[in-house]
């Protein structure tokens, strides 16, 4: 049997709440409440709509949503392409509002690396693979700029890693599409970035050479530990990483997050998979659109507060 929690439990829950540490104080990234507005001929669009979002240092994540959900607007926020209207974004320390345009150019050469879905936006057509892996160690300041040795061993390690040292001195017209990604990638990895953004990097490619991308990020992310954040609509992408957000007008709504457990009797290792609601830090949340539609909810439920549940019920008022 279970009683309702009284006033004075619920005073003493707020306030523990209010002495734990801020919010994403121990992130990689942090979004808080991060809206983002577009006015085109007298008309706003909100892409944001107080998005909430940590990333911890070393994940390798994904990023899914429909068209127009705000997931490349975001991207483009945490790329450093695009400024906030309000909210919080912080990415490695950086505050990306207050950061001025030479700020911004530093933190776009510095801190985050990034992979286009187009292959032919990720690479200069006249250089060579390996001097396109090295132009953005030339483009670094003076003080952190390697010598000619160093940036060679570092270009020669990033293609060997990603599997590509063949195509060190092929241009990219020369490179198969998949040779082009993987490059790419290298390119995004050679300033030893704190984040690896890619946008739909497997988009123009076909479902094989998809799957050799992804098994490049994941090798970044295993032998460089570098944090990798995909934005993708490819659902064979998204289960291959430990945790997939997605984004819904605006604010992320579901959280699936994976882990292997070994079977005690066989020995056998799977992967299960569990769907969670995100609450923001405004205390909503966005239900699974077939989960309402299983319960016919609509315009408004009806709550109760247990001492370890809050239970979320259709409408049963009899009111339209």
């Amino acid at each position: 049997m279970t009683t309702n929690p009284t006033l004075a439990d619920l005073a003493d829950r707020a306030t523990a709440s209010r002495d734990r540490p801020a919010y994403g104080h121990d992130a990689l990234i942090t979004c808080d409440r991060l809206v983002r507005i577009f006015s085109a001929d007298g008309v706003e669009v909100q892409a944001l709509q107080g998005l909430d979002l940590l990333v911890r240092e070393g994940e390798l994540m994904a990023l899914v949503g429909a068209s127009g959900s705000g997931k490349s607007t975001l991207m483009n926020i945490l790329a450093g392409l695009d400024t906030p209207t309000a909210g919080a974004a912080r990415v490695a320390g950086r505050d990306l509002l207050t950061m001025t345009a030479k700020d911004r150019l530093a933190y776009r050469r510095e801190v985050v690396g990034f992979v286009w879905q187009q292959t032919s936006r990720n690479l200069l057509p006249y250089l060579t693979a390996a001097q396109n892996v090295a132009l953005p160690l030339q483009l670094t300041g003076a003080r952190s700029r390697p010598g000619r040795r160093a940036r060679g061993e570092r270009v020669l390690e990033l293609l060997e890693l990603l599997d590509v040292a063949d195509c060190r001195d092929r241009r990219p017209r020369e490179m198969s599409g998949g040779q082009q990604q993987r490059v790419a990638i290298a390119v995004a990895l050679a300033g030893a970035p704190a984040v690896l953004l890619a946008d739909e990097p497997t988009g123009e490619l076909d479902s094989h050479t998809a799957e050799q991308i992804f098994a490049a990020f994941r090798t970044a992310n295993e032998r460089l530990g570098t944090t990798i954040v995909i934005v993708t609509h490819d659902q064979a992408v998204a289960g291959e990483v430990r945790r997939t957000v997605a984004i819904r007008d605006g604010r992320t709504s579901t959280e699936v997050l994976r882990r292997s457990e070994v079977d005690a009797a066989t020995g056998r290792e799977t992967v299960v998979a569990r769907e969670y609601a995100m609450l923001d830090r405004a205390g909503r949340l966005q239900l699974p659109a077939d989960y309402t539609a299983a319960l016919g909810m609509r315009d408004r439920v009806a709550l109760e507060l247990e001492t370890d549940h809050i239970a979320v019920r259709p409408d049963d008022s009899g009111h339209d």
